[in-house]
C-alpha cells in the first residue's frame, strides 16, 4: 500500500463522522480549520497544536453510540435530531421547544404523549446518559487508535461548558481541557456559519461567551473574525488539502501495517455501535472474510487487505437513520432506498483516501449480485471481483445467523440452506464451498448452531430477503 500520512487518513475518515452527526460533509475539517486558528492565536505550542489537530478531527468518534437510544427515547430520526440539537443553546425555552418539535412527530398520539412525558420527567437523566455514552465511547476509541490521554480527554470533555453547566462531568472553567474548549467553540462556529454565514457565527459566539465558552477564546475569535481570508478558506474547495498542511511536524505516528489494522477495527466499532443489532458485525465479517480468503489461497498480505475492506464495508451505514436500521417491521420503498445508499456512502468515504481506491470499490460492492440485481451499481458476473464476493458471502452469513430487529438468529444449518438457494445468482459457489469447509473444519468459530430462535420470529422474506439486504 502506498505510504500515507496519518493526517490524510484521519481527515478523510472524518467524513464518516460528519454523516453520523447529520452534518454537511466536511464538518470536522471545517472545525479543524477554526480550531487550529484559535489554538495558534492563544499561543499553544507545537505539541499542543498536534493534540488539538486530532481532537478536532476525531471529536465525534463516539457519535454513533447513542443513535439507537435517541430513536428509542424520542421516537424520531437520529440524524435530524442530532443536526437540529446543535442549534439548542441550553436555555429552558429552547430545550422545551426542541423536545416538542422533535419527539414522536410521526408516532401515534398516545405514544408521542408518553415519550414527551417521560422526557420531561427524566430529561436530565436522559441527557446525561446520551452524552456520557457518546463521550466515553469516543475517548475509548481514540485510545485504541494510539492517541495520547490528552487527545482522549479532549474528546471526552467536548460537551463541557465554561460555566459548569455542561456534561458529562460538569467541569468548570480551566478544569475543562483546552482542546475540548476549542473543539466545542469550533463546532458551534461551523454549525452557525453553515446556516447563516459569518454574522450568525459571530453573533452566537458573543451570545455564549462566559457561559459555554472560555472568554479568552471568544476574545481571540473576535480578532480572527476580522480576517476575510479566514472566512473564505472556510468555504474553499481547497480546505481539505490545506488542512493537511496545518498538522505540526515532528509528532506523527508511524503508519505501519498494524496501525492500518487498528484504524480499520476502530472504525468498524464506530459502525457497529450505531445499532444493538449490529454489535460485533464488522469484526465478524472481517474475521470470516480473512478466513475465507485464506481457504481460497490468497497471500497473507492480500488476506490482511481484504479483512480491512470487510471491517469497513458498512461504514456508510453511519449515514442511515436508526429509525430505519432498527425498524422491526417491513421497510417502505423509500426506507429501502435509504438503506441502499449506505453502499454509496461507503465508496464515497473510503474513496477520499487516494491509496484506498481499490479498497473502496471492493468494500462498496458487498451488495452487488452475480445476476446484476444488486446495488448500488448493478454490477454482474465478472464485473464483481472475487474479493467483493468473499466479503458478500461473509456479510450474508453473519447477517442471517445474528439477531436482527425483525427476526431471531437462524441456526447455521438453516442459514447454509437459505444461502445455497442463491448460488450463481447472488453468491459465488467457490466462496460458499469455502464457507462450508470452514464451518466443518472450525465449528468452534460458529457457536450459534444450538441457539434457540428468539420468540416472535418473523421470516426474513416478510421484511427484505437477507440475500439482497443484510
Amino acid at each position: 500500500m502506498p505510504r500515507l500520512k496519518l493526517s490524510e487518513l484521519i481527515s478523510s475518515l472524518s467524513y464518516a463522522l460528519d454523516i453520523t452527526e447529520g452534518q454537511p460533509a466536511g464538518h470536522c475539517i471545517r472545525c479543524c480549520w477554526v480550531g487550529m486558528k484559535l489554538g495558534e492565536a492563544i499561543g499553544l505550542n507545537k505539541q499542543e497544536l498536534w493534540n488539538l489537530y486530532y481532537v478536532l478531527l476525531l471529536k465525534d468518534l463516539g457519535c454513533s453510540s447513542n443513535a439507537s437510544r435517541i430513536c428509542e427515547l424520542y421516537l424520531t430520526d437520529d440524524l435530524s435530531f442530532k443536526r437540529e440539537f446543535k442549534w439548542v443553546d441550553g436555555s429552558l425555552p429552547q430545550v422545551l421547544r426542541f423536545v416538542l418539535r422533535h419527539t414522536g412527530t410521526k408516532a401515534g398520539i398516545l405514544s408521542r404523549f408518553r415519550a414527551i412525558s417521560d422526557i420531561f420527567t427524566h430529561g436530565d437523566e436522559i441527557a446525561q446518559e446520551l452524552i456520557k455514552t457518546r463521550c466515553t465511547r469516543g475517548a475509548d476509541i481514540a485510545r485504541q487508535l494510539r492517541f495520547s490521554e490528552d487527545v482522549a480527554c479532549g474528546i471526552h470533555a467536548l460537551d463541557e461548558h465554561w460555566d459548569g453547566s455542561g456534561r458529562p462531568d460538569a467541569l468548570q472553567g480551566e478544569q475543562i481541557p483546552i482542546y475540548a474548549r476549542i473543539a466545542l467553540f469550533a463546532q458551534v462556529v461551523d454549525v452557525m456559519h453553515q446556516a447563516g454565514g459569518s454574522e450568525a457565527a459571530i453573533s452566537e459566539v458573543v451570545k455564549r461567551a462566559h457561559t459555554w465558552f472560555d472568554p479568552a477564546l471568544s476574545a481571540a475569535f473576535t480578532r480572527i473574525a476580522r480576517d476575510a481570508e479566514f472566512w473564505s478558506m472556510l468555504t474553499s474547495n481547497e480546505l481539505d488539502r490545506h488542512i493537511l498542511s496545518l498538522e505540526p511536524g515532528g509528532f506523527e505516528h508511524e503508519l505501519d501495517e498494524d496501525f492500518y489494522d487498528d484504524i480499520a477495527e476502530a472504525y468498524g466499532q464506530v459502525v457497529d455501535a450505531k445499532s444493538p443489532y449490529t454489535a460485533g458485525h464488522s469484526a465478524r465479517v472481517g474475521l470470516y472474510s480473512s478466513l475465507l480468503a485464506e481457504q481460497m489461497g490468497f497471500t497473507q498480505q492480500r488476506i490482511r487487505w481484504i479483512k480491512r475492506g470487510a471491517l469497513l464495508h458498512d461504514v456508510g451505514k453511519l449515514g442511515v437513520s436508526n429509525s430505519i436500521l432498527d425498524k422491526p417491521g417491513k421497510l417502505t420503498n423509500e426506507e429501502y432506498d435509504a438503506v441502499k445508499l449506505h453502499a454509496v456512502y461507503t465508496h464515497d468515504i473510503l474513496g477520499r483516501i487516494p491509496a484506498f481506491g481499490e479498497l473502496a470499490a471492493i468494500s462498496a460492492a458487498h451488495h452487488e449480485r452475480l445476476d446484476g440485481k444488486g446495488y448500488p451499481r448493478g454490477l454482474k458476473g465478472a464485473e464483481i471481483t472475487l474479493e467483493s464476493r468473499i466479503i458478500t458471502t461473509a456479510d450474508i452469513f453473519d447477517a442471517i445467523t445474528a439477531d436482527r430487529p425483525y427476526r431471531g438468529a437462524i441456526p447455521i444449518s438453516k442459514t447454509l440452506s437459505i444461502m445455497s438457494e442463491s448460488l450463481n445468482s447472488a453468491l459465488d459457489p467457490r466462496c460458499f464451498d469455502a464457507l462450508v469447509n470452514l464451518i466443518e473444519c472450525h465449528p468452534e468459530l460458529f457457536p450459534n448452531e444450538n441457539k434457540p430462535q428468539t420468540t416472535g420470529f418473523t421470516h426474513p422474506q416478510q421484511r427484505i430477503n437477507p440475500i439482497s439486504n443484510t
